[in-house]
């Protein structure tokens, strides 16, 4: 091996380093990234669960709505044929007035159903916040004060971060009147954001409406003629879902 210009006794010895070296990488720092790796994907699993049982609540609550929307109309039916049932033996005036007192009774049992069915959003928005919180907690490791926790829910629900609508950046609109589609009601502040931002998107004069669908957990979807941007939870939570099941 001297002949050869090789020292036995180096090469030994880089090569019991080497050795050394690999199995202190190995077991160092390589089953602790391989552990990290699989707690992460663990608490995201977890946070995954408790996002479809609360999908499952806001499934629930639509259920109650459109129960009660139908008790709603068929009271107002009952009104309405007792009114008729009255006007048939008395004056018009009295069938007007019947009429009248069953759409305005029928208008009061619609404004009820709409109310209790946004206290019943509005109740499920601090469950919901309070789960987006905790993942938030468990994922950065650290606790966040009530200011922060606030913003969080804001954030989650309105689409609006740092008092900016990021969805909206860059883009161009082609059309008249644009519809953004919430989880939860936005906040008079917040539809007016909407609505100064779109108009300066799509023109002055722009008509903004704003529909309420808890299926899409959080964030939002605007529409703007046949261009649909959808920014909501729900798209995103289909998204890891099939990365998951890919990867």
């Amino acid at each position: 091996m001297e002949g050869l210009g090789i020292n036995l006794n180096f090469l030994l010895s880089q090569i019991v380093n080497f050795l050394i070296l690999f199995a202190a990488l190995y077991f160092l720092l390589w089953k602790r990234v391989i552990k990290g790796i699989d707690d992460r994907r663990q608490r995201v699993q977890e946070e995954m669960k408790r996002t479809e049982q609360t999908q499952e609540e806001l499934a629930r609550a639509q259920a109650a709505y459109a129960e009660k929307v139908t008790e709603g109309e068929a009271e107002a039916e009952r009104i309405k044929a007792e009114a008729r049932k009255v006007a048939e033996g008395a004056h018009a005036q009295a069938l007007a007035e019947g009429q009248a007192l069953a759409v305005a009774e029928l208008a009061d049992l619609r404004a009820q159903i709409d109310l209790e069915r946004e206290q019943m959003l509005r109740d499920l928005r601090g469950q919901v916040g309070a789960l987006a919180i905790a993942a938030a907690q468990k994922i950065i490791g650290e606790a966040l004060d009530e200011q922060r926790q606030l913003a969080l829910v804001q954030e989650f629900f309105s689409g609006i971060k740092a008092g900016r609508i990021a969805i909206l950046e860059g883009v161009e609109f082609t059309g008249k009147a644009a519809v953004v589609t919430s989880a939860l009601p936005l906040g008079p502040a917040e539809q007016a954001q909407y609505t100064s931002v779109l108009e300066e998107l799509v023109g002055q004069g722009a008509e903004t409406t704003f529909r309420t669908d808890p299926t899409i957990l959080g964030g939002v979807v605007i529409q703007v003629g046949d261009q649909l941007l959808d920014d909501s939870v729900a798209t995103k939570l289909g998204g890891l879902k099939a990365q998951l099941a890919t990867g």
